[in-house]
């Protein structure tokens, strides 16, 4: 089990949203309107931790070892809602998210193979800890710098428990668990060809719900990510890159084999859907006896 270890490790580095947040460097003057409401929006889309809490379970009941690791996971993002909140409370309080707001990002996934939603949220890390690093460096108030800079650092670590549990996968399932991920790695590297925004939270997930089935179109204002990537912390294609690198990386080291681009692990993808089908096939064509 991965569980006992990843929870002893988490702990040793929690941050305490008393000690840890520097709440006496708060500058009035170096927050904007504009800067504020995007933190309103932030708290609202991490508050969707708990619908995605509620799918993990219902998807995994087969895997506790996974199960149980959401209990930290679940935790810690409900915690970085949590403190973006309070900054609100503190500091802008009619920005408060209202019960109403939060609960309305909490409606039903359809169920999804475990495999590819685990890859896809993996990928949903490492893009989260690149948006939350930028967004860092375009907001100018020191404590919400500072939160960020704080929250950005959990998803990297989230990154890292997830790439652990694809590593077991690999172990427990062989080449169905390596095509899975890779379906998903080509997707989520391929993201600079899209114009969506391609995060767990910006994905359809309800058929339906659709077109309402995102988190993000549950939100008051459901156009503002794409307007906070673009035009604000500018997440321009060199951040991308870094992204869909990190993507890579990863992969290249999961499966043993370097992938420079998407097409690199799209050819391995479709190597292993030949040799998974040729496998499906000898039964049927094996000589029979006499």
């Amino acid at each position: 089990m991965l569980y006992p270890d990843l929870f002893k490790s988490f702990e040793r580095v929690r941050w305490s949203m008393d000690n840890d947040v520097p709440w006496d460097q708060f500058d009035a003057s170096k927050l904007s309107p504009e800067q504020a409401q995007t933190i309103k929006w932030n708290a609202i889309t991490e508050w969707a931790a708990l619908p995605a809490t509620e799918m993990f379970l219902r998807d995994n009941r087969h895997d506790s070892d996974f199960s149980a690791f959401m209990s930290v996971w679940f935790y810690e993002e409900q915690k970085h809602s949590l403190v973006l909140m309070e900054y609100l409370r503190r500091f802008c309080p009619d920005l408060m998210p209202t019960e109403a707001e939060l609960h309305a990002v909490r409606f039903e996934f359809d169920p999804a193979p475990p495999l590819e939603t685990l890859m896809l949220h993996f990928c949903g890390e490492i893009r989260l800890n690149h948006w939350y690093r930028r967004a860092a460096e375009w907001h100018t108030e020191p404590v919400i710098r500072a939160i960020y800079d704080i929250i950005s650092r959990d998803e990297a670590r989230h990154g890292g428990a997830y790439l652990q549990y694809m590593r077991k996968a690999l172990v427990d399932v062989g080449d169905s668990a390596r095509a899975a991920f890779a379906k998903v790695g080509v997707l989520m590297a391929s993201a600079r060809r899209t114009a969506q925004a391609l995060h767990p939270t910006n994905l359809h997930v309800n058929q339906s719900l659709f077109p309402n089935d995102t988190v993000q179109s549950r939100l008051p204002e459901p156009g503002w990510l794409e307007r906070w990537l673009d035009e604000q912390i500018r997440f321009d294609a060199v951040w991308e890159g870094k992204v869909v690198d990190r993507i890579l990386h990863n992969m290249s080291l999961l499966f043993g084999r370097p992938f420079e681009n998407a097409t690199a692990l799209n050819r391995y993808r479709k190597e292993l859907l030949a040799s998974l089908a040729a496998g499906a096939l000898v039964p049927a064509i094996a000589p029979t006896a006499g």
